[in-house]
């Protein structure tokens, strides 16, 4: 059994999705219609930089999305098979969800990618600059981290925004409250905090903001049932009720990405491969949550090639 899963904010890179579109058609055709969706040139911004404009939240959300599906309907083109002759879950972390629910059909590319800018946009505008932030705590655990974010938050919102995997998760609040929780690691036993080159406090409290902006626009947004269930980031179970995806994508604003839960029970479920489309970052979350299953990474052309004669 097979699960597709879609990497979250990070993933982006300048240069991304050139190769694969020089290569093919289908993924040109992806590129063009996000651009158009989006009424900016955002394939130049990704294959040319600069990298602080790629990074812009509001731009790297939409980016990743678009090369991941792009590199989908490359594989599915060439394979003539569609997502559910080849796999039978999907998963997303963060933005991925959204990129895994436009995987399995339940998002048009252009709902999607708009979906997309307008959720980077209110995060950004959720928290002015330089009042939250952060952190990836490494060698945490979810309990240990828990216990670090109660310590350090002293009255500001500090709290666990990603379970990644046995070993790394991140929390997320007020500047002050990260910086104290930092400066605490070694008192919970955790082996080192890092503050995270973001703009934005996201997976808090303080995106509700953001979450009511997203309210408003999935409301109106057309959803229709995935073709494969969706393992979703706030429950880390799955889910193919329109309504229940609505009120779920709402809810992943404030609420915290269970990725590691999820890992394990999508092999619960009977998942022995995990295909990361567009990233290697969930893999590598993956196997440090289960080393028994086999993940792959698919990028290039050659990876899709690769992928398309194991099967």
């Amino acid at each position: 059994m097979r699960a597709f899963i879609f990497p979250g904010q990070g993933s982006q890179a300048v240069g991304m999705g050139k190769a694969l579109a020089e290569s093919s058609s289908t993924a040109r055709e992806v590129f063009q219609e996000v651009d158009h969706a989006l009424e900016q040139n955002l394939f130049k911004l990704m294959c040319e930089g600069p990298e602080d404009e790629l990074t812009l939240t509001e731009n790297a959300q939409p980016a990743i999305m678009a090369n991941a599906i792009a590199t989908l309907r490359v594989m599915e083109k060439e394979g003539g098979k569609s997502l559910e002759d080849l796999c039978t879950y999907v998963a997303g972390h963060s933005l991925g969800e959204y990129t895994a629910l436009c995987a399995a059909g339940a998002f048009d590319l252009t709902t999607t990618a708009q979906l997309l800018k307008l959720r980077g946009q209110s995060m950004q505008k959720a928290v002015p600059v330089g009042e939250g932030g952060m952190a990836a705590l490494l060698g945490a655990d979810k309990k240990k981290a828990s216990s670090l974010a109660n310590s350090a938050a002293q009255g500001d919102v500090c709290t666990i925004a990603n379970d990644n995997d046995p070993t790394q998760v991140v929390i997320s609040g007020h500047m002050a409250a990260i910086e104290r929780a930092i400066a605490l690691v070694k008192e919970h036993e955790i082996k080192r905090g890092i503050l995270l080159p973001v703009s934005a406090p996201f997976h808090c409290s303080l995106m509700q903001p953001a979450a009511e902006a997203m309210e408003e626009a999935l409301d109106e947004a057309n959803i229709l049932p995935p073709s494969v269930p969706l393992f979703a980031n706030v429950t880390a179970d799955m889910v193919s009720d329109t309504d229940e995806i609505r009120r779920l994508l709402v809810d992943q604003v404030t609420g915290t990405v269970r990725w590691r839960e999820s890992v394990i029970n999508l092999s619960e479920a009977g998942v022995e491969q995990f295909v990361e489309f567009g990233g290697k970052v969930l893999g590598g979350m993956v196997k440090r949550i289960n080393k028994e299953v086999e993940t792959k990474s698919l990028i290039s052309r050659d990876d899709i090639d690769s992928f398309l004669a194991s099967i």
